[in-house]
């Protein structure tokens, strides 16, 4: 059997979600003091992959550039489904 032909298994570890979390956090609270929409501004970033999206403001641009853009909707989609279900 070709790997094409199975499904491929993607697991984070719990430490990294941890992580994840934590970094949108301050991401989240670095743009609203500066009085930017968090949501449109993340939204931004993580479609095109342009940090210039997110405020240097305490680090914010360096803090989610550590983090991968996949592991971010992964975060956000994980929080949304835990919310609603």
């Amino acid at each position: 059997m070709s790997k094409m032909d199975s499904t491929q298994n993607f697991k984070v570890l719990p430490e990294s979600e941890n992580r994840v979390g934590d970094i949108l956090n301050q991401v989240y609270q670095a743009m609203t003091e500066k009085g930017y929409n968090p949501v449109n501004q993340i939204v931004g970033y993580i479609m095109s992959g342009d940090p210039t999206y997110i405020t240097s403001h305490n680090n914010a641009r360096s803090l989610i550039m550590k983090v991968e853009r996949d592991e971010l909707v992964e975060e956000l989609l994980k929080v949304y489904i835990e919310a609603k279900l």
